[in-house]
């Protein structure tokens, strides 16, 4: 491990890993398939983990989303409480710096999809006593009160793109709160709509540049300097199909050829999800050819340094919500490579502990009330 990454705060921004644990995984041991444990967040040399809270709105729209998110904090806390040598939450800056000084993972808390709250102020203020630290406005759905950029895209929401009157008090009550406001998965009305009126720093939690790969969850040009303009960071996106067309191509390729075996093998697991996904990211793993390195997500970190500076860049994995990663970032334990990489492209060792976790915290140290 490279001394540089050894000797920063290293900030995920985005992990999925507690939909592994709703489903019978011990995170606390190392795990033989998915991308995210207690052992391997060591070995990857990350100090803080934002543990993404997403209850899915297919299975709880529209009355239980609040309550299987706070089920799904009170899992990390039994983690957490389970692990006390190993795991801390996480409040603050304050708390991040003691926590990662005693050797420990610093645990902090995201929320991804502004269905949690159920249309109720009162749920941020529930929250973010529970240790919630950033709200994403919106995930593929969209609330009552802004629209993702998957349905400003495919025009489902063309008669009330952006924040209502409610949408902006959920803005002003977060800024109040010192509640982070992500804007990954959200509309591109709904960013403009939040830059205008926000008093604090944004983030997007898990994002990568629309230039170097055209898709509607990407950032612009115009989205970029408007974050680096407002303070902000973006947690960079290690998924494949956000970083590079070949593979997004070369994985609709394989879903077609092999759908109806992938069906079967459905079947096969039966009620054995972790199983099935475990089975599934191999097969497709040696069907797709085109499948990127670790040099991609450097390439959307250098543009981001490039078109707007060194002080808005970060690292939001998306693993655990991910099924195939870039080669050389498989799962967390091969973080450092990152690093390797960035000073194989001549990036000094302060740029490089900005981008891994620096950014950030200046970020939140903002929202510190």
């Amino acid at each position: 491990m490279p001394d540089i990454h050894q000797e920063s705060v290293v900030v995920d921004l985005h992990s999925d890993v507690l939909l592994q644990v709703l489903r019978g995984a011990d995170i606390s041991q190392r795990l033989s398939y998915g991308q995210v444990d207690l052992v391997r967040l060591r070995e990857g040399g990350v100090d803080v983990q934002f543990f993404a809270v997403w209850p899915n709105p297919a299975k709880y729209l529209p009355d239980k989303m609040y309550e299987q998110a706070v089920h799904m904090i009170d899992r990390l806390n039994q983690i957490i409480n389970i692990n006390s040598d190993r795991i801390e939450l996480a409040l603050s800056v304050s708390d991040i710096e003691r926590i990662v000084k005693d050797g420990k993972l610093a645990a902090c808390i995201g929320v991804e999809g502004g269905t949690v709250i159920e249309n109720d102020l009162s749920r941020l203020d529930s929250l973010y006593a529970l240790g919630v630290r950033y709200l994403g406005l919106t995930w593929n759905d969209s609330p009552d009160w802004a629209t993702s950029a998957k349905d400003e895209y495919k025009g489902e929401e063309d008669d009330r793109a952006g924040l209502t009157p409610f949408g902006r008090q959920v803005i002003h009550h977060m800024n109040e709160l010192g509640m982070i406001v992500d804007l990954s998965h959200a509309g591109e009305q709904t960013f403009k709509d939040v830059l205008e009126i926000t008093g604090k720093p944004v983030i997007a939690s898990h994002s990568d540049v629309f230039s170097l790969r055209h898709h509607y969850r990407n950032l612009k040009d115009w989205q970029i300097r408007a974050i680096a303009e407002n303070g902000g960071v973006i947690g960079i996106n290690f998924y494949p199909a956000y970083l590079d067309y070949a593979f997004a191509v070369s994985m609709e390729e394989a879903l077609k050829k092999n759908e109806a075996h992938l069906d079967s093998m459905r079947g096969v697991f039966g009620g054995d999800y972790l199983g099935y996904r475990t089975y599934r990211s191999k097969f497709l793993s040696q069907k797709i050819d085109k499948i990127p390195s670790v040099s991609i997500v450097a390439d959307h970190i250098d543009y981001i340094v490039n078109l707007a500076g060194e002080d808005y860049v970060a690292l939001g994995s998306d693993f655990d919500g991910i099924s195939i990663a870039p080669k050389g970032l498989e799962d967390v334990s091969r973080m450092p490579n990152i690093t390797k990489e960035l000073i194989r492209r001549g990036y000094s060792a302060q740029r490089i502990a900005k981008i891994l976790g620096q950014n950030f915290l200046r970020v939140l140290e903002a929202h510190d009330n």
